[in-house]
């Protein structure tokens, strides 16, 4: 079954999705399976077409908190068996995850010893790497230590490392091939639960009766009635809870952020075809990089202080195409990890608009507004953590719907396949700024 594109709006539903990226598919995906008539409207033309279509897919557990790793954990297993999440019947083909395993290089934030800890704790594998086994596991790497990363205006971008570098190595991760697909799997599969998506529809405002949404309002007039309104508008998210007159009670704010992900051909030695190299993450030089089909490389940046960062007011007029100084920096970057790395004089590879959170950790979570929630924050490390964010808000609408009030008395969700119990009090709106974070992609 095909995801609507009718010009006939229903007037009503159980609880309507506004963003039908990776998170709000997923959203409505799970909103379904719990027996809710849900309505799903974006201004784009079709699922997956805004900030998913520009994120690197990558499915790692690198996070500095126990909540986020066990989420990300328990993730993994969903995109590793994506068939059997999604339980779809159509014919349109699935993205794929490709387990490659994921390094990380040794930085002094943060550290690779509270990443060791929690995954301890939450059951996740991994390994520790000296040089000479980093060396040997990813051939034409410099492994050289060059903290704190630099802009390539320093003279000191191209001294010489004071040391040398070893990893931590994530066997389980990896990275799903197609973003823009897998939000359309979980729509398909969405559909098939009788969802509707409705594209080119934009949200101008929000109904409420006292102190309750009741629905939304189109560019159109038309208004829609619903009792539960969902936010996943991702960079487009703090406009849409403006019109619903909410943010003062929020203590992270949200911002849109421009950002780039860049290809270029892969070294020699990184992998083939058939044996892809991993996911490698640097914060040592301030980068990131996975594989990618024809023997490519997607690289991005992980935002250390010394990079500039490109905050945007309005999402709509951001230019979707790379440039050429950030693409020399970042790519520049990876060819001193790689020396066997060619440095285009052309950029190549996409533009999109994050929506960020002060501390890169998202908001799950209701709001002061009854049936209002927010599934928000959630570009640039969130892609890998959909079928959890779209469970978490079902869980949170089915509990909050029936009286329980998650601000005094948070909810847990046990993960079914790891076991572990993930306390959604850790994406709250209302919750202390965590200081520990890298803010950055890396989250």
């Amino acid at each position: 079954m095909t995801p609507e594109r009718s010009d006939t709006v229903p007037m009503g539903a159980d609880a309507v999705v506004v963003g039908a990226g990776v998170i709000g598919a997923a959203v409505a995906y799970e909103l379904a399976r719990t027996g809710r008539r849900v309505l799903v409207l974006d201004k784009s033309g079709g699922a997956g077409h805004g900030s998913t279509s520009s994120s690197s897919a990558i499915i790692r557990f690198t996070y500095s908190t126990r909540d986020g790793v066990a989420t990300a954990w328990e993730s993994q297993h969903h995109w590793s068996n994506w068939a059997t999440y999604l339980n779809r019947s159509g014919r349109r083909p699935l993205a794929r995850f490709h387990r490659t395993g994921a390094v990380a290089l040794d930085a002094p934030f943060p550290p690779t010893s509270a990443f060791v800890s929690l995954f301890d704790d939450l059951g996740v594998p991994y390994e520790l790497w000296d040089t000479a086994t980093l060396r040997r596991r990813v051939p034409g790497i410099d492994p050289g230590r060059y903290w704190p990363p630099k802009s390539l205006r320093d003279d000191a971008f191209f001294a010489g490392p004071t040391g040398e570098l070893g990893a931590l190595f994530m066997p389980d991760a990896g990275f799903v091939d197609d973003p823009q697909l897998a939000a359309q799997n979980l729509a398909d599969a969405a559909a098939e639960l009788g969802v509707r998506f409705l594209f080119h529809r934009t949200v101008v405002g929000i109904d409420r009766r006292a102190d309750r949404v009741s629905g939304v309002r189109l560019a159109d007039g038309t208004a829609v009635a619903a009792p539960v309104v969902i936010n996943a508008a991702g960079p487009w998210s703090g406009e849409l809870n403006q019109l619903a007159g909410l943010g003062a009670e929020f203590t992270v704010g949200v911002r849109p952020l421009r950002e780039e992900v860049h290809q270029v051909t892969a070294p020699h030695g990184y992998g083939t075809e058939k044996t892809l190299g991993p996911v490698l993450a640097d914060l040592d030089l301030g980068s990131y990089l996975r594989p990618a089909a024809g023997g490519h490389l997607l690289i991005g940046g992980t935002d250390p202080d010394c990079d500039p960062r490109e905050w945007i007011d309005d999402p709509d007029t951001a230019k979707p195409y790379p440039t050429v100084g950030r693409f020399q920096t970042q790519v520049t970057r990876v060819a001193r990890r790689f020396p066997g790395l060619a440095v285009p004089n052309r950029p190549s590879g996409t533009a999109g608009v994050y929506d960020v959170a002060d501390d890169w950790t998202p908001i799950y979570d209701r709001t002061d507004l009854g049936g209002y929630y927010v599934a928000m924050g959630t570009s640039g490390n969130q892609f890998k953590n959909a079928p959890l964010a779209g469970r978490f808000l079902a869980i949170l609408v089915e509990r909050i719907e029936a009286g329980h009030d998650h601000d005094r008395d948070p909810v847990h969700y046990t993960c079914e396949h790891t076991g572990n119990v993930v306390n959604l009090g850790a994406f709250s709106r209302k919750r202390p700024v965590d200081k520990d974070s890298p803010r950055s992609v890396m989250g």
